[in-house]
């Protein structure tokens, strides 16, 4: 697998933050609510939870929902599908709580706000307008697209 190889070479402490919405759910076009219905990309879940099983990696979800509502179902829908990831792990954002801002920034200031530990930080989203955005004030951080979990 790509990414399993792409971790091997990096030495040292690493946290994944993982997109759910076209990464380890399927993406709905038109369809934010009614979360416990999203189809699981278990291809890319069984990927991630092989990856979980090293020491060194820790793994977490950064999501954005459209409504307050969205957090719940989320949190449901990943307490079903991805359980190998611990609830505190799980950073999920509300628009409706944060004035609208659109995904890319909301996450990108989540990140700037990220307390460093030495660990690398890397970032998997099937969004380029999120990695372009994360990318402008966390350089120190390795964004990947979704793909590095296709073979």
């Amino acid at each position: 697998m790509y990414l399993e190889k792409y971790l091997e070479k990096i030495e040292g402490n690493i946290k994944i933050f993982i997109d759910m919405d076209g990464v380890i759910a399927d993406y709905d076009f038109g369809k934010a609510y009614d979360y416990h219905k999203k189809r699981p990309l278990f291809d890319n879940i069984k990927k991630l939870e092989k990856i979980s099983n090293n020491d060194n990696i820790e793994l977490f979800i950064l999501s954005v929902t459209k409504q307050n509502i969205g957090y719940n179902q989320k949190m449901k829908w990943l307490d079903k599908y991805i359980p190998f990831i611990k609830k505190e792990n799980r950073f999920i954002i509300s628009r409706e709580a944060n004035n609208q801002i659109v995904s890319p920034i909301l996450k990108s200031k989540f990140l700037k706000k990220l307390k460093r530990d030495g660990s690398t930080i890397i970032v998997i989203d099937d969004d380029p307008r999120v990695l372009k955005e994360i990318h402008k004030g966390n350089e120190d951080i390795i964004l990947l697209k979704d793909t590095v979990l296709i073979d």
